[in-house]
């Protein structure tokens, strides 16, 4: 018979000893129903939280476990509610793992499930017996981008960051609750907007978490959304002659493709070397009679073809975003810039089936919805202004600065997180058309200015997967970063390179070698091309390509 835990023992000794241990669980699990909390649980400002349903679950294979389901109450009446989950196994690993979320929230993170880019193959963490918890963020949306809670100063700010340290607050009393122990390990992992709250995780809260696994993070958001607006500008440019349609961006894509596909040794449709295919599209970025791709510099009228509106775009997209006043104190020219996006090194323009530069036209790109929200709900707050053309970012410059202390995690200050013993995976994908892959280079190479390698290697592991994009791309990457985190943090084994399993269609199964940044996988011209085995990591240096551990 299972021992009954925690502070429930007077109350469910006698069903403990009649009933079967699954009916114990799930007795000691309905004892949470709706029971409410006081506002000195969480750390930060609120009213108070309430569990408003606590379920029992079977799990196939491995016990069940306790959902809990409630909301933490705001301070200002006008704000809406936290919604959290959190899932509490039967049998407990000591460890917790809170997922973070996406695009502008708005939805439940359930967190029973595996999270986003991990292998099929390992189990989800909740059947692993970790404790697992999510949240919307404070605030529900059905629709992708609707910003229309950012005009709410309490939702903005729980959405910035708050709502983070809130929910991992309840979520270390029900643990105390239920199991009468704390958890000797805690742990977060997110993508994209998750990727930003892993940021958040890391930089505001750092001895709350062990590790955090960052993917492809949106940890710049504020001048990610700025500069998504400048590509949409760019789209809509000269009446909407500035877009590529998906004919023209599936042409501009293949000839990136046979530029550079071979370059790693091996034509499969995944580009590797990223740095030499950025020199060899050199000609197809320049706007005169040396471009072959211009319209007026190819003879048959049937081809597809970029007209000079076109190549502007492309080359709006493929330079630094910059605004003219400072906003990051810790930005070593004082300026506050997000690097380019990713037109010339092998992009997709379709990751995940989502046309990015606009299905119809270019008012339905993707870039153009947070473009447009952030300008206007957490910046302007004028919801009449028509943003694509009026919006001037130097109107708002103090705005922007307060927005950029609680809205963004672009510090590279880890100081407490990496003196606390934290460790973080990072990586972002090569064809990511959501996020640029730049964003998390700079960010990378910010963090090697402040910290001597040794210092940064102890703590920080950063990859780049080639042909991954924000939802599938042409190598749709799972990747253990889970288990390298676990192993890093409880055992001392700092991950080196990894191997992710591709999920595509057309060819599941497949693995490449993930290389630590800078090094990608290079064929070594014989073995079966769908094996890691037969690649190897290597990297540029001044005299060529070289192993990457040379």
């Amino acid at each position: 018979m299972k021992p009954c835990l925690g502070p429930l023992l007077p109350t469910l000794l006698c069903a403990c000893l009649a009933a079967p241990h699954v009916n114990a669980d799930a007795a000691r699990c309905s004892q949470l129903e709706g029971k409410p909390l006081a506002a000195s649980v969480m750390s930060l400002a609120t009213g108070g939280a309430q569990i408003d349903s606590a379920e029992w679950h079977e799990q196939a294979g491995d016990g069940g476990y306790c959902r809990l389901r409630g909301v933490i109450h705001p301070v200002r009446y006008t704000a809406p509610d936290i919604q959290f989950q959190v899932n509490l196994p039967e049998h407990w690993n000591r460890k917790t793992l809170h997922f973070g979320g996406g695009g502008f929230n708005g939805e439940l993170v359930e967190a029973t499930g595996h999270y986003t880019k991990q292998p099929a193959d390992q189990l989800p963490p909740l059947q692993q017996g970790y404790v697992t918890y999510g949240s919307d963020s404070g605030h529900q949306s059905e629709a992708r981008f609707d910003g229309r809670f950012l005009l709410e100063p309490e939702a903005l700010r729980n959405f910035g960051h708050e709502q983070l340290k809130k929910v991992h607050d309840l979520a270390m009393w029900a643990v105390t609750e239920y199991y009468g122990q704390s958890s000797q390990y805690n742990y977060f992992i997110g993508g994209s907007q998750g990727g930003h709250e892993a940021f958040d995780v890391m930089q505001r809260y750092p001895d709350r978490y062990q590790g955090v696994v960052a993917a492809y993070p949106a940890h710049n958001l504020i001048m990610l959304h700025l500069s998504a607006l400048t590509y949409a500008r760019a789209l809509r440019a000269d009446s909407g002659k500035g877009w590529l349609d998906p004919t023209v961006a599936r042409w501009f894509v293949e000839q990136v493709y046979q530029r550079c596909d071979e370059l790693d040794g091996l034509r499969d449709g995944i580009i590797s070397d990223i740095e030499h295919c950025y020199d060899r599209t050199a000609d197809m970025r320049q706007p005169d009679d040396n471009n072959p791709l211009l319209c007026r510099n190819i003879e048959s009228d049937n081809s597809p073809c970029l007209s000079d509106v076109q190549l502007e775009t492309l080359n709006t997209m493929n330079s630094v975003y910059q605004l003219p006043f400072e906003v990051y104190p810790d930005d070593p020219d004082g300026m506050a810039y997000f690097p380019r996006w990713t037109p010339f090194e092998g992009s997709t323009f379709f990751d995940g089936g989502f046309p990015n530069l606009g299905a119809a036209g270019p008012e339905q790109a993707l870039q153009a919805m947070p473009g447009e929200a952030t300008p206007r709900y957490a910046i302007s707050g004028d919801l009449a202004m028509d943003i694509f053309a009026d919006f001037d970012p130097r109107q708002y410059a103090g705005r922007i600065r307060e927005l950029a202390a609680y809205y963004t995690a672009n510090s590279v200050d880890l100081d407490r997180f990496i003196n606390a013993g934290g460790k973080l995976i990072m990586f972002h994908g090569t064809v990511d058309d959501f996020i640029p892959v730049h964003s998390s280079v700079d960010y990378f190479k910010r963090l090697s200015a402040r910290y001597d390698a040794s210092r940064l290697n102890a703590a920080v592991r950063f990859y780049l997967i080639p042909g991954m994009g924000h939802v599938t791309g042409p190598f749709s990457a799972r990747v253990p970063t889970l288990a390298a985190l676990e192993a890093w943090v409880e055992k001392g084994e700092a991950p080196t390179t990894l191997v992710a399993v591709d999920a595509s269609d057309d060819q599941a199964g497949r693995t490449r070698p993930v290389c630590e940044y800078p090094g990608w996988p290079r064929y070594r011209g014989a073995g079966d091309p769908g094996a890691a085995s037969s690649f190897d990591c290597v990297s540029h240096s001044g005299e060529g390509v070289v192993a990457a551990d040379d």
